[in-house]
């Protein structure tokens, strides 16, 4: 039970499980239903329709942008650490009503955090023959600024305020300071392309691989042993361990929403203030970046881009609060709720079972159609998931499935927690 006598915020479950199906989607396959539609077009020297033009579209904005800038997709990691922080106040609440001190719920947080950095480093050394240490997955950010974070729940919106733009005006002023590269520095050596990634002038001091941040990573994650002994140089996507710090902040701005959620204020207040909210992060992150003070990057986490990004994940928060809380729709969101009572299952079967549950449906779907064409003579392909948008058929199918686990769950009323 939360402040207004209420107990879980079926919004917020609901937002949680739509960003987790989008996380979990692979965009849906539109990159390659495009790239397969493009190719047609070349080949038949025919402009694509209307639908294709849409798609191509619609495919730029499930992949993240090469540094500068954002897209849908690029959206989903911070609306995750911002709903983590949204519902700490709640988690906290509900804690101390069962009679646990704060030590008590502290040590657990602690226990949490470990618990989801050894998650992240088993992640991602799938596949790999040995551990891989790193860090920049994000169930280890949240692990690594869970504790921070956890501390300054319950405290005044102005301290929690204060710590933010300390820590966002901190950070920047580590990066605008650090050295730059000198002139001989060779760049492909830090997986940069001149062209599309590197930046000029004072906004250089935030180009891929060769800030502060993966410097830190050089000398740190050497710490660890390394695979036959290679030493660590550059992240290929140029994301850093400590993304985590302004990260946090992410999620700071997260407790902070979860707390006026649980103020007494009237429910369509809070959504004024969610959007309130939003627009002057979401302004003050955009001049950052257009006036060349720090570019958002969410590749690195920047402080314009933690602000920038904190708008959007605002809206979304305001948007769900207005539809399910407000207005009262909320059987629409009942398969949202699903994933977002389960969040931690669809996010490890996302990452682990794709290629199983890939294989085994075109196994048996293959079977099952070449049944049908030597039956009835259909005249279908043997193979479920070709043609143009065989990608996009694929990325549904696996989707669902992992759906249907969350759903059995869901009726049994079981809920994994970590």
């Amino acid at each position: 039970m939360n402040a207004r006598g209420e107990g879980r915020l079926l919004s917020l479950d609901a937002y949680r499980g739509f960003v987790m199906l989008a996380m979990a989607s692979a965009g849906l396959g539109l990159a390659k239903v495009a790239a397969n539609l493009d190719d047609k077009a070349i080949r038949t020297r025919v402009d694509p329709s209307w639908w294709g033009t849409l798609i191509e579209r619609l495919a730029t904005q499930v992949e993240h942008v090469e540094w500068v800038g954002c897209s849908f997709w690029d959206l989903i990691q911070p609306s995750f650490i911002f709903i983590v922080g949204v519902a700490m106040p709640f988690s906290l609440a509900a804690r101390r009503a069962k009679g646990d001190s704060f030590g008590l719920v502290f040590r657990h947080t602690l226990v949490r955090s470990v618990v989801l950095i050894a998650l992240g480093v088993f992640l991602a050394s799938n596949g790999s023959k040995h551990t891989n240490w790193t860090f920049t997955n994000v169930l280890a950010q949240i692990g690594l600024g869970c504790p921070f974070v956890f501390l300054l729940v319950g405290r005044s919106f102005r301290t929690q305020l204060v710590v933010a733009v300390v820590v966002l005006v901190g950070y920047w002023a580590l990066f605008a300071t650090w050295p730059l590269p000198g002139p001989d520095t060779d760049l492909s050596t830090a997986s940069v392309d001149p062209k599309r990634t590197q930046l000029l002038g004072f906004a250089a001091h935030w180009g891929k691989n060769v800030n502060v941040a993966s410097d830190f990573d050089r000398w740190f994650l050497n710490l660890f042993p390394r695979p036959d002994g290679k030493p660590f140089v550059v992240n290929e996507g140029g994301y850093a361990t400590l993304n985590f710090v302004p990260s946090a902040m992410t999620m700071l701005f997260g407790v902070m929403a979860g707390q006026w959620l649980r103020s007494d204020q009237p429910r369509g207040r809070q959504v004024l203030g969610l959007v309130v909210a939003g627009l002057v992060v979401f302004a003050l992150g955009t001049v950052l970046d257009v006036r060349g003070i720090c570019p958002a990057v969410k590749r690195i986490w920047t402080p314009s881009w933690t602000l920038y990004s904190a708008g959007w994940t605002c809206w979304l928060l305001a948007l769900f609060v207005e539809v399910i809380e407000v207005r009262g729709w909320r059987r629409w969101a009942f398969p949202l709720v699903v994933v977002g009572t389960n969040s931690i299952v669809m996010y490890l079967m996302a990452q682990l079972l794709k290629p199983w549950v890939k294989a085994t449906l075109q196994r048996h779907l293959g079977t099952f159609l070449w049944w049908l064409n030597d039956r009835f003579q259909l005249n279908v392909p043997d193979e479920p998931f070709v043609g143009d948008w065989g990608p996009l058929i694929e990325a549904s199918a696996v989707l669902f499935v992992f759906w249907l686990v969350c759903w059995s769950l869901h009726r049994r009323r079981i809920f994994i927690k970590v």
